[in-house]
């Protein structure tokens, strides 16, 4: 790094923080050094000389990640023909590496459990292609409403649904499964009350009960999944509406489940640099808060553990979940890992396929685990361990 680059200050809590993490501080120290990342739409690989004329430098391939590109982190992209056309869209090249992980193969059925603001689940439907489905779920409202604007965008949505609801008890299963099993309407639902094309505008009966009520940005555990967005080919079409929260009992799920599940589980973000480096406006009061306050923590461990052990609930005996978080402490990552396998004698540790060696990581404090950060990677932190459901 040259002797005049830009540092950024940080507090002695902090410090302390990461020496009990085994963290280098010097992450958080070289400004202006972890790159920006893009990933093509598969077809536009042509639009790459446009982009670079657009933006006026030229873009590194990934050669580990197919499909992305690195540039500049001072280069914006959203003036761009190529963005606001649709056909690249911002992904950090770590995120693209936890999707590659779940190795989606044209036809699964997948989940993204934490799906907002909406870039992995994009990618995960460029990887399905015109086979099976995808169902994203996040409580909060707004963020999932960006999701839906992204897919549209993309012209990603025909195979999606969305749905309002806690990660950690959502326990609607994939479309095509079971006709016999229990829904929440317990077939109240007149016969002609079925789903149609999905439309941006609510029928007027919705919009009178919102008007009066008023929305929640976020939906509590007792509250039942909403569905705020669905393709034509997603499987909603036709359903009654009562018949789309089919529930299974646990042994059931084991063949009614996902094949794929990603959990990219809400954590403290200190592994993206960009993410720390708000906090010099924001004010390090605000960071004592969010990041180094012992109770946040330790309440962060308790639900990243929830939507990791509902996630696999919902995963069928040989299917495969990828955890993931862009934090790098310990006690969210390789502590997580640790605490499920001891009580799920179902679940197991998997290698990452598709080239993972390769890519610039460390392992992470269990075998079979992966550490991205900004020093070793050139990319945003993030942790990955991949888990097979095994028939017991």
């Amino acid at each position: 790094m040259e002797e005049d680059a830009p540092t950024l200050p940080l507090p002695e809590a902090f410090l302390q923080f990461l020496e009990a993490n085994g963290l280098d501080p010097s992450i958080y120290t070289a400004i202006d050094s972890t790159p920006r990342f893009i990933r093509l739409k598969p077809g536009f690989d042509a639009c790459v000389e446009e982009v670079e004329k657009e933006v006026k430098c030229k873009l590194e391939k990934v050669q580990w990640l197919q499909g992305f590109y690195s540039l500049p982190p001072h280069v914006q992209i959203a003036g761009s023909r190529a963005y606001q056309e649709g056909k690249i869209y911002g992904i950090d090249a770590s995120s693209g590496a936890a999707v590659m992980a779940l190795n989606v193969s044209p036809g699964d059925h997948v989940l993204d459990l934490c799906a907002a603001p909406g870039a992995k689940l994009c990618m995960i439907l460029d990887l399905l292609g015109d086979l099976g489905s995808v169902t994203g779920v996040d409580v909060a409202r707004h963020r999932l409403a960006a999701c839906r604007t992204m897919l549209q965008k993309y012209a990603l949505g025909d195979r999606c649904r969305l749905f309002v609801a806690d990660g950690t008890t959502f326990s609607v299963i994939p479309v095509g499964s079971r006709s016999d099993c229990k829904s929440f309407e317990s077939g109240l639902e007149e016969k002609d009350d079925v789903f149609k094309e999905w439309t941006s505008r609510r029928p007027w009966k919705e919009r009178r009960k919102a008007n009066r009520s008023g929305i929640p940005q976020s939906l509590s555990k007792s509250q039942p999944p909403e569905l705020i967005y669905y393709g034509r080919h997603s499987g909603v079409i036709g359903l009654a509406k009562g018949e789309l929260y089919k529930t299974v009992s646990d042994v059931e799920m084991g063949s009614h489940g996902y094949d794929k599940v990603l959990v990219d589980a809400e954590c403290t973000h200190d592994g993206s640099v960009k993410h720390i480096q708000k906090f010099e406006n924001w004010g390090w009061g605000t960071f004592q808060r969010r990041v180094l306050d012992a109770e946040r923590t330790d309440n962060l461990h308790v639900l990243q553990l929830n939507l990791l052990r509902n996630g696999f609930r919902l995963l069928k005996v040989g299917g495969s979940l990828v955890y993931s978080t862009c934090s790098l402490t310990l006690a969210q990552n390789e502590d997580v890992v640790e605490h499920f396998l001891k009580e799920n004698v179902n679940a197991e540790l998997a290698e990452i396929d598709g080239g993972a060696r390769n890519w610039p990581c460390k392992s992470g404090g269990i075998p079979k685990t992966w550490r991205f950060d900004p020093l070793t990677s050139q990319t945003s932190g993030l942790f990955v361990a991949k888990f097979t459901k095994v028939a017991i």
